[in-house]
């Protein structure tokens, strides 16, 4: 997986102070997409132990509310195996910090059998999701 962009200090992906993580590539390329440039899976940077260590140190601050992974698509089939660590991780670290994802599916196409974005990783990914925008 590759990510666009890491944002420390965001007030605009959720309430109060928080980290977000811009993912690459998304294969729905929405009409009037703000971001066009993450469609590409290649995008930015390739998200690393360094990367993932990186958000994790900057979620430490008390006035972090939580973090915020946008796209790109978070819920690409390549970008949801990358992601479960992670968000793993970030949750055993920070179980009172709240996770706040962004999608181009809806909760029914990711929860529908065959369905693109519906993978082994979705429902163990949204169990630990607190707000889904999709």
């Amino acid at each position: 997986m590759h990510y666009g962009e890491i944002k420390v200090c965001d007030v605009a992906n959720g309430p109060g102070v928080r980290v977000t993580l811009f993912v690459s590539g998304c294969t729905n390329r929405c009409e009037g997409c703000f971001q066009p440039q993450t469609w590409a899976f290649d995008f930015g940077q390739p998200f690393t132990a360094e990367t993932e260590n990186y958000i994790l140190e900057q979620l430490a601050p008390s006035y972090i509310k939580g973090l915020t992974v946008v796209g790109g698509e978070p819920f690409e089939p390549g970008n949801q195996a990358a992601l479960l660590s992670f968000l793993r991780r970030y949750k055993a670290q920070y179980p009172d910090k709240n996770l706040w994802m962004f999608s181009g599916f809806t909760f029914e196409e990711m929860t529908t059998p065959g369905h693109h974005a519906n993978c082994p990783e979705t429902a163990e990914i949204l169990n630990m999701v607190d707000v889904l925008v999709d």
